[in-house]
This record gives C-alpha cells, structure tokens and sequence, in this order.
C-alpha cells in the first residue's frame, strides 16, 4: 500500500554465495521488496490504527500495516484475529489484548505470546513463523518460564518484551506447492542426491551404477558427518537459560 512505502526496499538477496556457494540449491525466483518490519516495543505508548493486513513474500506470516497518532507509520507481525481498524499499543501498562506489546513481567501466567524478545533491548527474535505462539507457564524471581513452540520450555527475563497472541496465517505449512514452477518462483532450483554425483563434486559420488556411498555415515559436500551429527555449540551462552530441550 502505498502509505506505508517508506518502508519497503530492494534487498539483494545472496542465493546461497559468499565468494563461494555455501547452500546449494538457491537461485532465480520472483523479485521481492523488502517490507522492513518495526522493532518489538517501539513507538512506545502511543496508540496505532490498523490499516492494512498484506501478504509478504519474504515470511510465511501476514503482516499489519499500522499509522501511529504522531504520524509514523510502521508494519508488525500480525496475529490471528487482527482487523482492520484495530487500536493497538507497546506499553507496560498495556491491556491484555491480541496485539499489543507488553513486558514479560506484566503478562500473565497461561497467556499465548509470540515475538519474544531474547535479551532485553534485542528485539523479537523467538515465535515469529506463522502459527507458531508460545505460553507463559511459571514466574520465578526475575525470570518467566516460556513453553516455546518446538517444545523446548526456556526462561526469559521478565524485563524482555512480548506480543499478545498467535502469528497468523496457520495454513501456511498446509499448502501445495502443486508444480515444480512454483518451487523455482520461490527461488528453490532442483536438487542432486550426492549419489548421482562425480567424487570430485561429493563425498558420496562416484562408483559403477547405482552403488552405496561407500561410508558408514553419510556427509556433506565438505566432508562433515550429517544426518544426526548434532551442531549446536556444547559452550553457547543460551544453554544455562534452557530447562529443557525439544520436548525430551
């Protein structure tokens, strides 16, 4: 819409290069313009209207376009539920209602959130594809415990901020993409199984006909174990937040 064209641009997209090809598989696609989406709490206290709900191409949730009362103009994740003409508001003393941003310590116990912020002043980082919605499940001290959606149960600091509600656009992960066209429109070209390719361009290629990969565990074009090779850092700062992983 154009009352919000401020804040969209041209982004160039990188298809998987950085001097090299680092993903595989990337490339063409329809051109996009970026919708720059506003950071979690900002403008403070000041009420918005809903003016737009859009499509955007470079996230699977909606997005809502809102216009301030001091004339700024921003786009947020929208939720479920959202309508047009909606007043929404970021503040602490915020009420309870779908949309509005508020501090963690002012959300109540049994409330579905999304957009959470990891670190205070950081900006919604968590819950944010479409569907997804987390709940507020104990407070202790100043910390909130969080159930995100994977099913790995976190804690936050009570001062991070958070959206009330459910990203919107649920049936998202339910679509067809119904031919290989749509596929190449999104940017995403045919892949090769490893098997199919020369021992100069894959660990697994290479053999007379169909033969294995030769290898008691499969790898990456560059030689690292995958398929279960777990990758997360044993020393990250996050793991003394986390209560416990992925639901196990």
């Amino acid at each position: 819409m154009k009352i919000f064209k401020r804040n969209q641009y041209h982004h160039q997209r990188k298809y998987g290069r950085n001097k090299k090809i680092s993903s595989y598989h990337r490339g063409g696609g329809h051109p996009r313009i970026y919708r720059k989406i506003q950071p979690i709490g900002l403008p403070m206290n000041i009420t918005g209207q809903v003016k737009t709900i859009e499509y955007d191409p470079n996230r699977s949730a909606q997005i809502a376009g809102i216009l301030y009362e001091n004339g700024s103009k921003k786009y947020q994740i929208s939720p479920i539920g959202l309508k047009l003409g909606t007043k929404l508001i970021a503040g602490s003393n915020a009420p309870l209602k779908i949309g509005n941003t508020l501090p963690l310590k002012n959300i109540p116990l049994g409330t579905n959130i999304y957009n959470i912020e990891p670190l205070p002043g950081n900006g919604g980082k968590f819950v944010r594809a479409a569907g997804t919605t987390a709940l507020v499940i104990a407070k202790f001290e100043s910390w909130v415990t969080i159930r995100l959606p994977s099913g790995e149960i976190r804690l936050f600091s009570n001062n991070c901020w958070a959206t009330i509600g459910q990203v919107s656009n649920v049936n998202h992960f339910n679509r067809s993409l119904k031919k290989a066209g749509y596929s190449r429109w999104l940017g995403i070209r045919p892949r090769v199984r490893g098997s199919a390719k020369n021992p100069v361009d894959h660990p697994h290629g290479g053999g007379e006909g169909r033969a294995p990969i030769g290898r008691c565990h499969p790898l990456t074009p560059w030689g690292k174990p995958t398929l279960g090779k777990r990758t997360r850092r044993p020393r990250k700062y996050s793991n003394t937040f986390i209560i416990r992983r992925n639901g196990s």
